[in-house]
């Protein structure tokens, strides 16, 4: 069966269309997209809620620094022995392809300092290098480096070390799995839940799932995801290393994961082999599709339904590190328990 759009997501893409074309240079392209966002948000995006903010560089052994933006619930930055510290954290990473995208887009900070106020969490959002100026392995690199932050600082930020999620989108949603795997390698800190949205999972391009997708419906055709892999990775031998296509991974011993894909995209093959390798693993883990949706449908809450319904769900799992973690049974426990006496 074919995928058709939601007319919503159609009729709004159209509203927003820009006819400039599209610039060489891979700066000017990254300053085109942050113009982009800023029309974007004028007209139709919601209001950045009123949060206390910090900015921090963070340190990265053998590569470029990556930033961070502190979004505090409230207008007031909560200390250590404040009421109300002991915060959930909530680390979150943007898409682009690795090669756009910033945490200064307008409608990503917005919805970040929303998610802040909605959820009563502390949101950071995290900033890491672009390709093809800077390639990997430093953006995994950098992404673990925001993570550690995030759990050596949390107490000082009013926050929990031990209520830390880490998610993002398409690339983001990559290397925040990426840099989970990596903090389960090197023993550094209990991660609660990974939020992943489109994710890009398998960088040999090996799950990519067009059926049913028109030309005029792939927003991410299979040649611009091989051009942008390439710009992340130009070596195709390192492009299916765990650290670079976690579908490849071991993933057992991962926390739990909500990870949303899109219909009309042909990453949702990424996101669906992920989840079901997550749950081959023992991770307790969702996955949902979104019919009708495209590969950036998920930020229009205003005027499409499931994109609010998606941020729904996003916000549900962020509050949801204010409560106790969930011990889910494995399946040798589940079946152990429940095994008819002789």
């Amino acid at each position: 069966m074919n995928a058709i759009p939601d007319p919503r997501l159609v009729a709004l893409e159209r509203s927003i269309a820009s006819h400039e074309p599209m610039p060489r240079d891979p700066q000017a392209r990254r300053e085109q997209a942050l113009r982009a966002s800023a029309r974007f948000q004028d007209r139709y995006g919601e209001p950045a809620a009123d949060v206390a903010t910090l900015e921090h560089t963070v340190e990265v052994p053998g590569h470029p620094a990556a930033r961070l933006r502190v979004l505090w619930p409230t207008a007031e930055r909560p200390g250590p022995a404040a009421p109300g510290a002991g915060l959930p954290i909530y680390l979150t990473l943007f898409g682009g392809g690795w090669t756009i995208g910033s945490i200064d887009d307008a409608a990503y900070h917005a919805t970040g300092t929303r998610l802040a106020a909605e959820s009563g969490c502390i949101v950071v959002l995290g900033h890491y290098s672009h390709a093809p100026e800077v390639q990997y392995p430093a953006q995994p690199e950098q992404a673990y480096a925001l993570l550690r932050w995030c759990v050596d600082h949390a107490l000082e930020l009013g926050g929990d070390p031990e209520r830390v999620a880490i998610g993002g989108a398409s690339a983001g949603a990559n290397l925040a799995t990426v840099a989970t795997i990596m903090n389960r390698d090197r023993g550094h800190a209990p991660i609660r839940m990974q939020i992943l949205e489109v994710p890009s999972a398998d960088l040999t391009m090996r799950h990519l799932d067009t059926r049913g997708l028109a030309p005029k419906d792939l927003l991410l055709a299979r040649p611009l995801i091989r051009y942008l892999v390439r710009q992340y990775i130009p070596d195709r031998r390192r492009r299916g290393e765990p650290y670079a296509s976690p579908l490849r991974a071991d993933l057992r011993g991962l926390p739990e994961a909500l990870i949303l894909t899109a219909e009309v995209d042909a990453l949702r093959g990424d996101g669906e082999a992920y989840a079901r390798a997550l749950m081959a693993a023992g991770v307790p883990t969702v996955c949902l599709r979104a019919i009708g949706q495209s590969h950036v449908g998920g930020g229009h809450r205003r005027f499409v339904p499931a994109s609010a319904a998606a941020q729904r769900l996003i916000l549900d799992a962020v509050r949801s590190l204010h409560e106790p973690p969930r011990e889910w049974p494995t399946v040798e426990e589940w079946v152990a328990l429940h095994r008819p006496s002789a």
